[in-house]
């Protein structure tokens, strides 16, 4: 027992005098249960909601309804004609269009009764579904709350109130819109978790470097009649090819399995490949950053669930607080799931993929500069 007793307390020691990963193993936790918990305590303030208005109907009803909507703090109104709002609700610019038809006001004011209910034309991004309920709260209070004062303005608050309550004067006509097919929840699961998985595989094999040079085979390959350089380039092409390969991989499996679409299979190449060559110096800039393996990986590790955090791979930006939203662009995961969403159930042209992969390339480049100063730095030094 004694002898027991002795191995734990040995085994404690060496993980308290860990301190890196003891501050890794106690801080990650928090924070994670902190971002969560920040979303969904109801608490917090999200961002406000992106929505069109399509103004068709001129009159004062119509008018002060979307007035109503531009003031609202949980909204961000966009006035558009309907073939632009569409189109911003089908390339995901915009949660919801809201189609305010001519004569809606006339048609609401008469109510229900002897006649069809007026319509308002609700357009939505499909993938934010919840929100569309959200909005349509909104939409309601503002349309009635007009209503009343129309009616009281015309014959009094008591008659208004008898209006009010003889039923709901409108009616909403809800439409989702994609560019391409219909909203596939798999394709967007897949794009998450294929990101965030390669991105691991990725840390993985920037740990791996620091393995080798710990174990003296970086040394031995530098004494082959071969530069620092061209072994790093070749360890990037490799980890470019094998990330762009299992991400293929795994939307193959999609495609057989669960149906996934591709709908535009060169969009879909330009963002695997830049994401993959993204992932590969991101590994580059592990490996340049770490001192040991050990230590290495509890920092790497929290660093890239940051990035699928921000990034949207486990829960929609659009919950985020405003100014997250607007971080999260800065972060590589956001845009290579926004890619792979543009070139699978949204539909979207080379446009969208050439401008998520262009995003991606960027990180590449400061990723691997960043490597490269730091291992012509430990090399000089």
């Amino acid at each position: 027992m004694i002898a027991i007793l002795a191995l734990v307390r040995k085994d404690l020691q060496l993980y308290l005098n860990d301190r890196r990963a003891l501050v890794i193993h106690l801080v990650v936790p928090i924070i994670v249960a902190a971002f969560f918990g920040s979303l969904f305590s109801g608490t917090g303030k999200t961002g406000r909601i992106d929505i069109a208005i399509v103004q068709q109907d001129r009159s004062a009803i119509g008018a002060n309804i979307a007035a109503g909507l531009r003031a609202d703090p949980n909204l961000r109104v966009h006035t558009l004609a309907l073939d632009d709002a569409r189109a911003r609700v089908a390339a995901g610019k915009a949660a919801v269009a809201i189609v305010i038809p001519a004569g809606f006001g006339e048609a609401a004011m008469r109510g229900p009764s002897g006649a069809a209910k007026a319509e308002l034309p609700l357009l939505y991004d499909p993938s934010q579904a919840t929100v569309l309920s959200m909005v349509k709260g909104l939409l309601m209070h503002q349309v009635m709350q007009q209503l009343s004062a129309q009616m009281r303005e015309q014959m009094g608050a008591g008659v208004a109130g008898q209006a009010a309550g003889g039923g709901m004067p409108f009616a909403t006509r809800d439409e989702a819109v994609s560019a391409g097919p219909v909203y596939d929840a798999y394709a967007h699961s897949f794009a998450g978790m294929g990101v965030q998985f390669i991105l691991f595989m990725g840390v993985d094999w920037g740990i791996g470097l620091l393995a080798a040079r710990r174990t003296g085979i970086w040394s031995r390959l530098l004494a082959a009649p071969i530069t620092q350089g061209q072994v790093l380039l070749s360890r990037l092409l490799s980890g470019t090819l094998i990330a762009a390969a299992l991400l293929v991989a795994i939307f193959l499996v999609a495609a057989i399995l669960f149906g996934v679409r591709i709908t535009h299979p060169a969009g879909f190449l330009v963002v695997t490949l830049s994401f993959a060559l993204m992932t590969a110096t991101f590994g580059l800039l592990v490996a340049a950053l770490g001192r040991t393996p050990e230590a290495t990986r509890g920092i790497a590790t929290f660093a890239t669930l940051m990035i699928v955090m921000l990034g949207g791979a486990w829960v929609p930006s659009f919950i985020f607080p405003e100014w997250l939203q607007q971080v999260s662009l800065g972060v590589p995961a956001r845009w290579a799931i926004d890619g792979l969403d543009a070139v699978t159930w949204r539909g979207l042209g080379i446009e969208a993929a050439l401008r998520c992969a262009g995003a991606q390339l960027g990180f590449a480049a400061l990723f691997g500069g960043l490597a490269a100063w730091r291992f012509r730095a430990r090399e000089n030094g």
